[in-house]
């Protein structure tokens, strides 16, 4: 059986999330469907707004509505330690714990040969004139990933990083090796935090 048009689209368009097959795709539009006019419109305003309204930070790469972003903007932050993520979820991820009290880079993304992802494709340039630009930071930690990209790319930082002199640590591995970040609970995010080891 062939589906409405309207239908049909909203499922394909449901099937453009990640992890979204055709099955949870016409799920979710079937449910769409049942709501309130009133709570879809609401969910409709509420992605055109998180689209037209956020954009990454243009010192640290993190999503926001304001430039620079709060956490850039803070004065009381540790201005010596930065912390290097994949993506601004991460950043999010690391808040919750409430024990980091620096600064955050956010690659968005790592290195992958096989996506055709190389350094200039990943916010590494403007970490470098970061540092060039003498922020005072004293430690840069390296929190991508237990992933192949993600070791890869903290080793393609560590590297580019070591003429600059500044201590380069990496995240010890209380998490587990295939995990992402996002999805660490808080104790295990502190532990690996803490027990991160210099490269």
């Amino acid at each position: 059986m062939q589906y409405p048009e309207p239908i049909a689209k909203l499922i394909e368009s449901y099937m453009k999330l990640p992890g979204i097959g055709m099955k949870s795709a016409t799920r979710m539009a079937f449910y769409t469907i049942d709501m309130d006019e009133s709570d879809v419109t609401s969910f409709a305003k509420s992605l055109i707004s998180a689209k037209r309204d956020l954009h990454y930070c243009s010192i640290c790469g993190n999503i926001t509505e304001s430039d620079p972003c709060i956490i850039c903007a803070d004065k009381t932050r540790d201005r010596s330690k930065l912390i290097v993520v994949e993506q601004p979820r991460d950043v999010m991820s690391l808040e919750k714990m409430r024990e980091y009290q620096g600064l955050y880079h956010v690659l968005h993304g790592v290195l992958s040969p096989i996506e055709g992802k190389g350094p200039d494709d990943l916010n590494i340039t403007s970490l470098v004139k970061r540092l060039q630009n003498d922020e005072g930071i004293k430690e840069i930690i390296l929190a991508t990933n237990a992933t192949p990209e993600g070791e890869a790319t903290a080793m393609y930082i560590s590297r580019l990083l070591k003429p600059a002199g500044i201590k380069t640590t990496r995240l010890a591995h209380g998490l587990s090796v295939g995990s992402d970040i996002e999805y660490a609970d808080e104790m295990t995010l502190f532990k690996a935090l803490e027990g991160r080891t210099e490269i």
